[in-house]
């Protein structure tokens, strides 16, 4: 299959993540609404760390194979070990200390209205020598937690996208084919993902934030865009190392992202609707990725 074709592919799988992205504008969620959305955030992002690690673990499983047999030695057994470590390891501290680093940046914003008039003299983003966060360090915790799950998904959705590329460049019509439909039903479902968290926002005077559209369509571009850029890079080449690390930084990056979102379970206090959310997300992942199943990936 010719390159022009593989992208196509790659585009319709990753684009269905945008039909889980109005959910996040709904005027007025009730609170027991949220709690369901999120826990189905939570439910959809247990599934993809089962995925990918699963995903990543199969070159180490077959290199111990190999061992085991007489077959193979040590040698790839370790090199794709550190691989494995060090992209979850990656994946999930460097999120620690973006984390750290931006709250530092939010905890001196809150600044007096006396002090704000006294900044006029000093230039608009800067009072009495501290200067003000912009960009996104100014946004509200649920933002820039949805951003964290897209990029997540997006690592894995690179994955996705080089499984893809790589059965069109062998000539597997077939099974690239399926593997488009079936990628494409489980992006539906980590639109959601993307948005639960936006569904909690609400400001200090109680009013919701209400996400706009470039700013929804933005995070479907991180979390889905990448498979389209994976499909153009696994027609290329294959890489079996190179799967491995977007794997392993996806699933640390989206093991952080769910301690997050069941700290803001933990607050609504329902542990009834945390379990009904679970439920449903993780159905959901593992009723989409069956279609991928049945194809034989």
């Amino acid at each position: 299959m010719g390159l022009g074709r593989t992208l196509v592919l790659g585009f319709i799988a990753g684009a269905t993540i945008v039909l889980g992205l109005p959910i996040g504008r709904l005027r007025r969620p009730a609170p027991a609404l949220r709690a369901v959305l999120n826990a189905i955030a939570v439910g959809v992002l247990l599934f993809l760390v089962w995925d990918v690690l699963s995903h990543a673990w199969e070159p180490i499983d077959a290199a111990l194979a190999k061992v085991h047999d007489g077959g193979g030695n040590l040698s790839a057994v370790s090199g794709y070990g550190a691989l494995f470590v060090g992209g979850l390891a990656i994946g999930l501290l460097s999120l620690v200390a973006y984390e750290g680093w931006i709250g530092r940046l939010t905890a001196r914003r809150t600044l007096s209205s006396n002090s704000a008039s006294e900044s006029e003299d000093l230039g608009a983003f800067q009072v009495n020598g501290t200067k003000r966060p912009i960009g996104i360090a100014s946004w509200s915790v649920a933002r820039r937690l949805a951003l964290l799950i897209a990029v997540g998904i997006g690592l894995h959705n690179f994955a996705e996208g080089l499984a893809i590329g790589q059965s069109a460049a062998r000539g597997e019509i077939a099974l690239a084919t399926l593997l488009v439909i079936g990628f494409a039903l489980h992006n539906a479902t980590e639109g959601f993902g993307i948005t639960g968290p936006l569904a909690g926002d609400i400001a200090p005077d109680g009013t919701r934030r209400r996400p706009s559209w470039p700013f929804l369509l933005g995070l479907g571009l991180i979390g889905g865009g990448p498979t389209f850029v994976g499909a153009a890079v696994g027609h290329g080449f294959i890489s079996e190392p190179l799967s491995v690390v977007f794997l392993t930084l996806a699933a640390g990056s989206i093991i952080y992202v769910i301690t997050q979102l069941l700290g803001v379970a933990a607050r609504s206090k329902r542990a009834d609707l945390l379990a009904y959310g679970l439920l449903l997300g993780m159905v959901a992942g593992f009723a989409t990725d069956a279609v991928v199943t049945a194809g034989g990936a």
